[in-house]
């Protein structure tokens, strides 16, 4: 995307939430499920634990709660949303949109409700689009969710893919702000040709669901990692530099780069190669492993209920996913925390969910 033209609004975040399900799935769990151990997980991945939601929780459940917690540190109502953007893999079904559904649960009547379908680059590609909706004027409240329930899409005979996936969903609020603040610049990319690194088979029209699909396993993630680590390294870089100079930034000028969650190996290589400190680097992955889609909201939400984010910061999301999808952005911070904004919760003492 080309950088903001004159006299076209800014867009920046002004609240955040997240959510993510009680179950832990640890390491030791998965020595009894295949052929792995605490250590071979861990040096591969980073990697200690991920949350799984119950048997009755839907991908628009947890999108719920994390969006109402973000609704709630901006202050704002279901009434106020004009645009209701869900970024996800695993929607709850094919049709209607997994945003549709949110926004029936939530009660956001006045608000379009649309799908992101990018994998991991989906809450990237969710604020490009928020972004260019607040600037023209088309909106002036957006609600974007990231949202994944991947434990439903993993091989667990699969011990180099079961491994690394969790649940999870992250929300922010986006209002108007001067052309200078807030979201500054977007690097958004894909390749088709990369398709087949990241890929569920079966269910869509190539292959519709049947009992052969079924046998063959057709309906989980199949992945090519080695193949998956070089691009997703040389993306990452590549389109957050791309973010940057849009910005007219430079790396060391970021304090704070929060990535997709994806391996702790391709993280740490991508920040080797951007030059940017360890201490600024944003990593959670050992507690909640890969949550697509929902990885960067998710951090986001604990960064700033923390008191580490605060007006001015300079902020960089990158990721790469499935499709092949890339993507960075750039954001400068404006938002301060409400005093007695509540923490954020990630177990438990969830807000009722209907159905």
């Amino acid at each position: 995307m080309s950088p903001r033209h004159e006299g076209v609004r800014g867009a920046t975040i002004t609240g955040t939430g997240m959510y993510v399900p009680d179950r832990v799935l640890t390491n030791a769990d998965f020595e009894s499920m295949v052929e792995t151990s605490d250590e071979w997980i861990r040096e591969r991945t980073g990697i200690l634990e991920r949350r799984i939601s119950a048997p009755d929780q839907a991908s628009s459940d947890l999108a719920l709660i994390a969006a109402k917690r973000a609704l709630e540190m901006a202050r704002l109502t279901e009434a106020d949303i004009d645009h209701l953007i869900v970024a996800t893999t695993t929607p709850d079904r094919v049709l209607p949109s997994c945003a549709c559904t949110v926004q029936a649960k939530l009660g956001a009547k006045r608000a379009a409700a649309y799908d992101v379908f990018a994998a991991c680059t989906g809450f990237i590609y969710g604020l490009g689009i928020a972004r260019g909706v607040i600037g023209t004027g088309d909106a002036d409240t957006v609600l974007l969710i990231g949202v994944e329930q991947l434990s439903r899409i993993v091989d667990y005979t699969d011990r180099n893919t079961c491994v690394l996936f969790g649940d999870g969903a992250g929300a922010v609020v986006l209002r108007p702000c001067a052309p200078e603040e807030g979201v500054l610049s977007v690097s958004i990319h894909s390749d088709g040709v990369l398709g087949d690194l990241l890929e569920v088979p079966a269910g869509g029209s190539l292959l519709p669901a049947s009992h052969q699909t079924v046998e063959d396993r057709g309906h989980f993630i199949k992945m090519r990692g080695k193949e998956l680590f070089k691009v997703a390294v040389r993306g990452m870089e590549e389109s957050l530099r791309r973010a940057l100079d849009l910005a007219g930034m430079e790396p060391q000028d970021l304090d704070l780069v929060i990535p997709h969650q994806a391996n702790q190996r391709i993280i740490e290589a991508m920040r080797e190669r951007l030059g940017v400190p360890r201490e600024r680097l944003v990593v959670n992955i050992e507690r909640f492993g890969n949550t697509s889609s929902a990885s960067i909201p998710i951090s986001l939400d604990e960064e700033v209920r923390a008191g580490r984010v605060k007006p001015g910061t300079r902020i960089g999301f990158v990721a790469f996913g499935g499709g092949a999808t890339w993507g960075a952005t750039v954001s400068r911070w404006t938002l301060a925390v409400p005093r007695g904004a509540p923490a954020a919760v990630a177990v438990g003492a969830a807000p009722e969910v209907a159905r």
